[in-house]
């Protein structure tokens, strides 16, 4: 039940970001918290979410996406 909801609520999150040519930081930060909240809700530690969620802020911001990726395929 628990995979269930998260994977519902991480497609939600990577439906939002289908279709935009590029990312900006609004978009990760927004996209951020609510994977963070998704994994807090399924009961993964807090440690493990912030560290998970900075490494892959970091690795977003200011990426292209390119041209075969969707920004959501580009998150992942």
């Amino acid at each position: 039940m628990a995979f269930e909801s998260l994977s519902e609520k991480l497609g939600a999150v990577f439906k939002k970001l289908r279709g935009k040519g590029r990312i900006n930081e609004s978009d990760i930060k927004e996209a951020m918290r609510e994977v963070r909240l998704a994994l807090l809700e399924a009961d993964v530690g807090y440690k493990v979410a912030k560290d998970f969620i900075a490494a892959v802020s970091a690795r977003a911001m200011g990426a292209d996406v390119l041209e075969s990726l969707t920004p959501a395929q580009m998150v992942v």
